[in-house]
């Protein structure tokens, strides 16, 4: 599980640099583009897995001590939350894209190639993210029936435990993609 997250860290890592040096480049273009991102969403889309961290932690920790009940509601939550994480990105994303502003369209391409780069790498790197939480809903829910058929329980959570991992590192790359995209302006 540790390679594979390492992986991921590595995939994202590389998109962080490209970020960067394109960044570093073309500033001023950046900081336009930037200031047209809303703010509110993702500021509420970091609370929102943010918590579902939480929820996850306590889910792990409440079948560790036996709590099962405690564990679903927990797990249940945690899934709850990444779907309306992704509920948010979709308005987020259908807002850009009904003013015009999606990757090859007419209205970004006539702006400066620094805006342009900022919106493929925006529209790149959080749709990476958000098929990774989609993924990570996923693996929950499945650990939700594993859960319910007694197959993850006191004496064996590794399971539960992993996917936890996934998802706490799913909500550590958007921490870093939260103020690249939404407060560096």
């Amino acid at each position: 599980m540790w390679l594979f997250l390492l992986s991921e860290i590595l995939l994202f890592g590389g998109l962080f640099i490209l970020y960067s040096t394109y960044r570093y480049k073309t500033p001023v273009d950046f900081h336009h583009a930037a200031e047209e991102l809303n703010r509110i969403l993702g500021t509420l889309n970091t609370l929102i897995l943010i918590t579902s961290s939480l929820t996850m932690a306590l889910s792990i920790s409440s079948m560790q001590k036996g709590d099962r009940k405690l564990s679903v509601l927990l797990l249940m939550s945690t899934i709850f939350l990444g779907v309306l994480f992704l509920v948010i990105k979709s308005f987020e994303w259908t807002a850009k894209i009904h003013h015009g502003l999606y990757p090859n369209s007419p209205r970004l391409l006539g702006r400066y190639s620094g805006e342009v780069l900022f919106y493929g790498l925006y529209y790149a790197m959080t749709g990476l993210h958000g098929l990774h939480v989609l993924v990570g809903v996923f693996v929950l829910c499945v650990m939700l029936v594993f859960m319910m058929k007694g197959k993850i329980n006191r004496d064996c959570f590794v399971p539960l435990e992993n996917s936890g991992l996934y998802w706490h590192l799913v909500d550590m790359i958007w921490i870093f993609l939260f103020p690249l995209f939404y407060l560096i302006t």
